[in-house]
């Protein structure tokens, strides 16, 4: 019988944990009555350092039932590094670890598909949105142009997924050989390369409190994912200086016309508008080249990812 566990990363959710836990526990124990999976499947919640009484509900529920678990951090470290602790800390204790977010906007019906594709050979199955119909144009158009922007950058995503999956314990074992600090986790497991599938499901409306990726937290963590698994920027950088050599060549050729033809005050203008544009291009190369030197100085540390305050297990 295959052994469950819910990872659920949470910061700040006080408002939805106590709706979110009874699904969570309503959904498990239906699955155990099917046989789909083992009565030693548990629910585990991840405190990213939260400030309200998360960690307190947390307790509350774990001691009311055996069937929830809860991991402490010891200061908010971010979504993806509160994830990755959750599923580095039941790698070892579950068959199989869906993650899901507390807000339970991702459809928890679709957990048997998951399990019974996991059963079937799977390590690795993908909740994938099949529409975004509840979502304002705005919303779908920068949420359906993220997914494309990583593409075209090189870090290679399932497009429309976001951090809603299934990972067997031996794709968790080998995920955890990933060591690098800088997370983006849904550009980086499809690296593991195991057998995977996807499961479609259509997103509901967050029930309370506010979203913990407004656009732009959605900027920086794209932003994130490019830098962290992509060399292309600056290789787009190498191609853009060389556009700018061939420009400047042709603008050499131009001035030394207008030099022999007497004209050459009519050049400033032109002289302008090529330092200002030479000076922020360069300014924003020095920029980008600098964020992936920062990303090497803090990989050169190796910091931990997070550190464990407590852990309430049976």
């Amino acid at each position: 019988m295959t052994k469950l566990y819910i990872a659920v990363p949470c910061y700040n959710e006080e408002e939805v944990l106590p709706d979110s836990a009874e699904k969570l526990r309503a959904k498990l124990n239906q699955m155990m009555d099917n046989g789909l999976i083992g009565s030693d499947s548990r629910i585990v919640f991840i405190d990213d350092g939260s400030r309200d009484k998360t960690w307190e509900l947390i307790t509350q529920l774990h001691d009311s039932d055996s069937i929830y678990s809860g991991i402490k951090l010891s200061r908010n470290r971010g979504h993806q590094n509160a994830l990755m602790c959750g599923l580095m800390t039941l790698k070892d204790e579950a068959d199989a670890v869906i993650s899901i977010d507390a807000d339970l906007q991702d459809d928890i019906e679709v957990f048997d598909e998951m399990v019974e594709k996991y059963q079937q050979g799977c390590d690795v199955v993908y909740g994938v949105r099949s529409k975004r119909e509840t979502d304002t144009f705005f919303k779908r158009f920068t949420a359906e142009g993220y997914y494309k922007v990583l593409d075209k950058m090189g870090a290679k995503v399932i497009f429309n997924h976001a951090d809603f999956r299934l990972m067997s314990a031996r794709a968790l074992q080998a995920f955890a050989e990933f060591k690098e600090t800088n997370l983006f986790l849904r550009g980086m497991v499809p690296m593991v390369g195991y057998k995977s599938d996807i499961v479609t499901y259509e997103r509901s409306e967050r029930l309370a409190g506010e979203s913990k990726y407004p656009l732009k937290k959605m900027l920086a963590l794209a932003w994130e994912g490019i830098t962290s698994l992509s060399t292309k920027p600056i290789k787009l950088i190498t191609r853009l200086g060389l556009i700018i050599f061939l420009i400047s060549i042709v603008m050499l050729i131009y001035t030394l016309i207008r030099f022999f033809m007497g004209a050459t005050e009519t050049g400033w203008a032109s002289l302008a508008v090529s330092i200002w544009a030479i000076g922020g291009l360069q300014m924003m190369a020095i920029g980008i080249i600098g964020e992936y030197i920062g990303k090497i100085y803090l990989e050169s540390k190796r910091r931990p990812r997070y550190i464990v305050e407590e852990y309430l297990h049976d």
